[in-house]
């Protein structure tokens, strides 16, 4: 399987789907979208005129398999915003045909997440709802696009690290090589700029947002790969401890949480087996 293939099975884009087809399963996927049709759950359903419109009652529920990938920053989220949430982790092909199968996947892959009676896939999708219901993106439209603007540069170098476990052992010495020239050459410099050029505290309007999430979420992987990459970047060193100083993201950075641990070789291994690549 090549690198590109291994990233995708990691990051539950979806291999081995076609998109192009439209067949009964996804048609059953947008039926059941609209219908709040959920096997597992109970959910009291609403009138035919609001379609999609139900309670459900609990806690969100994660879709995904026992690993980071896409839906970490989503955990991530969840957790900072002091949201409590349940995982229901595909462990074999069979637990993801399921979900496949029954409509719950309205485009053939996770992550998925339950929430207010959605189920909802696209990981930005359902970040956005996240942050916008917890009033973590911004006052107005401009302070959104700052944020928006920030975390696509977090996702930009997020990319680069999550490509690195799959890597061939004998390029993996000049790809780690790559990632922190990049790393401490263009992207944490234009982070520790913003903070500067302002002073404040925070990202955007000076309050908590998920600018601020997503990028300290993102210095723990660089300090992951080489703790002294921070050394040179104070205020980046700065609101990493404030943001890990918050309780509900203390909470979620100590053992036993729901956070999850670098990907290894065998969590690749069972995500090419559940996916079949």
């Amino acid at each position: 399987m090549s690198a590109v293939g291994a990233a995708e099975c990691l990051s539950l884009l979806p291999c081995s789907v076609d998109y192009h087809a439209w067949d009964g399963t996804r048609a059953k996927g947008f039926q059941s979208l609209l219908t709040g049709h959920n096997q597992r759950l109970s959910y009291h359903q609403m009138s035919v005129e609001n379609p999609g419109d139900c309670i459900m009652a609990g806690k969100p529920r994660l879709h995904y398999f026992n690993a980071r990938g896409l839906m970490e920053s989503i955990r991530w989220l969840l957790a900072a915003a002091g949201v409590e949430f349940e995982e229901e982790f595909i462990d074999t092909p069979e637990d993801f045909e399921k979900l496949k199968n029954d409509g719950s996947l309205i485009f053939q892959q996770v992550p998925m997440v339950e929430i207010d009676g959605m189920k909802l896939v696209q990981s930005r999708a359902i970040l956005n709802y996240i942050a916008a219901k917890h009033n973590l993106y911004g006052k107005d439209i401009k302070e959104r696009a700052l944020i928006d603007m920030y975390i696509e540069g977090v996702a930009d170098l997020n990319a680069k690290f999550r490509l690195l476990p799959v890597t061939p052992p004998d390029e993996k010495d000049a790809k780690i090589t790559l990632i922190k020239e990049s790393t401490t050459n263009r992207y944490l410099p234009a982070f520790e700029k913003v903070l500067k050029s302002h002073g404040q505290d925070y990202l955007v309007g000076n309050r908590l947002s998920r600018a601020d999430i997503h990028l300290v979420e993102l210095l723990y992987l660089v300090e992951e790969l080489d703790p002294n990459l921070l050394a040179n970047f104070p205020l980046l060193k700065a609101l990493k401890a404030r943001i890990s100083n918050l309780p509900t993201v203390k909470k979620f950075l100590q053992p036993g949480s729901p956070r999850k641990p670098p990907v290894d070789e065998k969590i690749l291994e069972k995500a090419r087996k559940i996916l079949k690549v």
